[in-house]
């Protein structure tokens, strides 16, 4: 039996700080884990950014409110939960994420949560384990599933090459440059083929 391990951001959504950035003015904020390959780095200065312009969770859920899903998204994920298993493993945390789930229709989502204090603002991150996208594919392959991965950026690249099928989806050419031996798929329609063959052949 098949499961899709995906990430989230970048596959089916806009990068929510990104998104964050564009609102605040505050250009830093566009570095995601397509520019930098080390979470904890990453997140450390996003936390003191958020602190020094005094931001808080509020206004990063209103960005979120309006973020849409990539276009086809929703469609794909219908169509891909009809012939596979799909299991969203983000880096995100969950006071992000769901707003984001009900667009695309709730698939099963693992990802990580805020320390959030009485005024709202985010003290801390908390990661549900320390390489847990790699993990969430050993564990499922421990129970016996096989794993098509998909993702686009550096902090994808343990679960695509622990999976049994690893795909980056439409990833920056820094990411394609330092992992050129992984396949580069850059639509939907392409990601459909390349599933519908893995599955087909490992019948």
């Amino acid at each position: 039996m098949y499961i899709v391990c995906s990430d989230l951001e970048g596959v089916f959504t806009p990068e929510i700080w990104i998104s964050v950035a564009k609102h605040t003015g505050i250009d830093e904020l566009k570095l995601t884990t397509r520019d930098i390959n080390d979470y904890n780095v990453l997140m450390k200065r996003r936390l003191d950014i958020l602190l020094q312009n005094n931001l808080t969770l509020h206004v990063i859920q209103h960005v979120i409110a309006h973020i849409k899903p990539l276009p086809g998204a929703k469609e794909f994920i219908e169509w891909l939960r009809s012939r596979a298993q799909l299991v969203v493993v983000s880096d995100t945390f969950v006071e992000f994420a769901n707003p984001l789930m009900e667009k695309l229709g709730h698939p099963t989502l693992f990802c990580n949560h805020l320390t959030v204090d009485h005024l709202g603002k985010i003290v801390n991150y908390n990661l549900r384990q320390e390489n847990g996208k790699m993990k969430v594919v050993e564990a499922l392959q421990k129970l016996n599933y096989k794993v098509i991965a998909i993702g686009d950026s550096y902090n994808d690249i343990n679960m695509l090459r622990k999976a049994e099928t690893g795909v980056l989806y439409r990833p920056p050419q820094n990411v394609v440059i330092d992992n050129s031996d992984l396949p580069i798929v850059n639509s939907y329609e392409e990601l459909k083929e390349l599933i519908t063959g893995e599955i087909e052949k490992k019948v």
